[in-house]
């Protein structure tokens, strides 16, 4: 199962999940005039990155809005940094948070399970409810893939629907989880978890023990560590001896060169430091 291979990774390596959301204004102006392309460049970008943390990132999340803002010439940077993660035997998160159902669903699953998108896990939204997760099924089974769905999410907005109330007192997402907790019983590794995980938000850390309790063989995708404004106490609450989750960080990892006199020309250098500051944020 994958959730085994990743729940390994965190043990060896550590919580951070690298987010490669590379926006062509990140890169260095160096690397940029060396480049011929926006896909070269976009791809030579996350290559360094990706060489300098491989032994201490728990895996690598592309959020695909940023390559397919740029159209082709940044889709094709995405596939071929996809493949680059995989030539390593590192782990994949495509952050692509589909949700819809039936066919759709089913060729959204081809498109990003197989081929020239093919990644180790995808992100999805289930709020079409859980018919809209079901065709990712199959590949889970029997083809070594997993699914982390949005939960409670780590932007202000959450409020608006993840936390009304439901007729048996629970918020939303407590009646999303449990519906991922059921259906990932079908896909449950030997770690303990399943291969179809949660997103869950460190931002808004009151209900966190709950929450980690409450899903207990659910595995976390955790955002909001970093720029959102969460730290290294509030991922702790969410996990369980160490691991059942990985914390994401793009900015704070792409542009840690930023902070650091001279820190262009060794950018690579920079995000590795921010990667270790980070894991030894989570041991702390």
């Amino acid at each position: 199962m994958i959730i085994d291979r990743l729940y390994e990774k965190v043990q060896q390596n550590g919580n951070s999940c690298v987010g490669l959301d590379t926006d062509i204004d990140y890169i260095p102006g160096w690397l940029k005039e060396k480049c011929q392309s926006v896909e070269e460049s976009l791809f030579e970008f996350n290559r360094m990155i990706i060489d300098a943390t491989e032994d201490i990132a728990s895996c690598y999340k592309l959020q695909i809005a940023y390559y397919e803002s740029y159209g082709l010439k940044g889709l094709m940077a995405y596939k071929k940094t996809l493949e680059y993660v995989k030539s390593k035997g590192a782990i994949s998160i495509g952050d692509i948070k589909r949700g819809d159902i039936a066919k759709t669903a089913q060729m959204y699953a081809k498109a990003h399970f197989e081929g020239d998108f093919e990644s180790d896990f995808i992100t999805l939204s289930p709020y079409m409810g859980m018919d809209s997760i079901e065709p990712y099924m199959d590949y889970m089974k029997n083809k070594n893939k997993g699914a982390f769905v949005l939960l409670r999410t780590s932007n202000p907005g959450a409020k608006d629907i993840q936390y009304i109330s439901t007729d048996s007192g629970n918020h939303v997402y407590d009646e999303v989880g449990a519906q991922i907790e059921k259906l990932g019983q079908q896909v449950m590794g030997e770690c303990g978890y399943s291969s179809l995980g949660a997103v869950v938000g460190c931002t808004h850390v009151d209900e966190g023990e709950k929450i980690r309790a409450q899903f207990a063989k659910t595995y976390f995708l955790i955002p909001g560590y970093g720029a959102q404004g969460g730290k290294g106490d509030d991922v702790k609450v969410y996990l369980k001896n160490g691991n059942g989750g990985v914390v994401n960080s793009s900015r704070g990892i792409l542009l840690a060169y930023k902070k650091v006199e001279g820190g262009e020309k060794r950018f690579d250098e920079c995000a590795r430091a921010e990667v270790e500051r980070m894991n030894g944020d989570f041991r702390g």
